[in-house]
């Protein structure tokens, strides 16, 4: 049965409108129209804006994807980021054994073939990673590419795959084969110099994980990984801006150096978001919160804290970058760098009724994934 919503505020990827009616069915958006509150079914308030795409969440709701890879936990992980306007998301699994990368991809094909709302695909987060540049991913997984693991990245019932790795650890034939395979390739927790980075992106990587994290620093005589990929106008950024990651005015060199088509607001979320969990257990790393920030013993950061929604909020009231461009770097872009910008990212025809309900302090009231309300404050 058809249903129409009405909102006094629209954002539909590109255009701020008045006044509009969404009809949906099964799903999917019908059309979008200038109508009053009397021809819909349901009236929401506030400014409708596209579902928030997170490419990189390691765990919410208490539970970490590593620790616990299963149907379950994608289901707890997706739930808990709804509340904060996550309407698809990438689970993400960071270094890891291989026994653990295939129960990740064993309930991701479960959720992919259940259709698991939010869940559209994995991230692996390495293991074929830099140790000088792991971060928090263990030294004791980190390994060259194996058949085995290829074959895993390629599987077709995982939904979107993007794999990290370290281009100095991974030969530019295997980056050119996985992309050919339908593998996103992301570059990061990397040591590489200029040259390799571009060598990478000839080979077809398209992306950066985390960017200024874990990579080779731009410097006066080398640019290293940094440098190329705020250099390169083709490839996408992740970037956290959750103001413990990456400084306030690295944030805006990275903006008005790629412009918002090409930064996409990530998390890096663990468990910690949608839950009062103080300190989770990563294989021998206690990781705590203290108010925002994640660290493990010594004060090394340890993933975040944040959630969609509040990235979005420090992008346009912090880094004073104009609405449009913040709800973008959160729906838009990422949509278009995983190749589904006519299905999601926009409120419109043929597109997903995906949807985030905002406050005039752009505070998240509601979620709808699929047409059907999933949240609400």
């Amino acid at each position: 049965m058809n249903k129409i919503i009405y909102t006094p505020q629209l954002f539909d990827g590109h255009t701020f409108k008045q006044n509009q009616c969404i009809e949906i069915f099964d799903g999917k958006i019908l059309k979008v129209f200038q109508g009053t509150a009397a021809q819909a079914d349901e009236v929401l308030d506030g400014l409708l804006v596209p579902g928030f795409i997170d490419i990189q969440v390691n765990g919410g709701g208490g539970v970490l994807f590593n620790n616990h890879s299963t149907f379950k936990t994608l289901k707890t992980m997706s739930e808990a980021h709804q509340a904060f306007g996550t309407t698809a998301m990438l689970p993400t699994l960071i270094t890891d054994g291989y026994t653990t990368m295939q129960a990740a991809a064993e309930a991701m094909a479960e959720a992919i073939a259940s259709k698991l709302l939010g869940v559209i695909g994995i991230h692996y987060e390495g293991p074929h990673l830099s140790r000088p540049k792991k971060g928090i991913h263990p030294q004791s997984h980190i390994r060259a590419v194996s058949d085995k693991e290829l074959a895993l990245f390629t599987r077709k019932d995982l939904g979107k795959v993007i794999v990290t790795l370290a281009p100095e650890n991974v030969p530019n034939d295997v980056i050119q084969d996985l992309v050919k395979q339908g593998v996103i390739v992301c570059l990061g927790h990397s040591n590489a110099n200029a040259q390799q980075v571009e060598d990478a992106i000839i080979a077809g990587a398209t992306g950066f994980t985390h960017l200024y994290n874990a990579m080779s620093p731009l410097t006066s005589r080398e640019s290293g990984m940094v440098g190329i990929a705020l250099l390169d106008s083709q490839t996408y950024c992740g970037l956290i801006v959750d103001h413990h990651h990456v400084s306030k005015t690295s944030c805006q060199l990275a903006i008005k150096c790629k412009g918002s088509d090409k930064i996409i607001l990530v998390t890096d979320a663990m468990s910690h978001v949608g839950s009062d969990l103080v300190t989770e257990t990563f294989l021998d790393m206690d990781i705590t919160r203290q108010a925002d920030k994640l660290t493990i013993a010594g004060g090394t950061l340890a993933g975040s804290a944040l959630d969609m929604a509040s990235a979005v909020r420090n992008v346009h009231y912090d880094l004073k970058v104009p609405l449009k461009e913040s709800l973008q770097m959160a729906s838009l872009s990422p949509a278009k760098f995983l190749s589904i910008a006519q299905q999601r990212g926009r409120i419109a025809a043929n597109f997903a009724a995906d949807w985030v309900n905002l406050d005039e302090k752009l505070q998240l009231t509601q979620t709808w994934i699929g047409g059907h309300k999933v949240y609400t404050k």
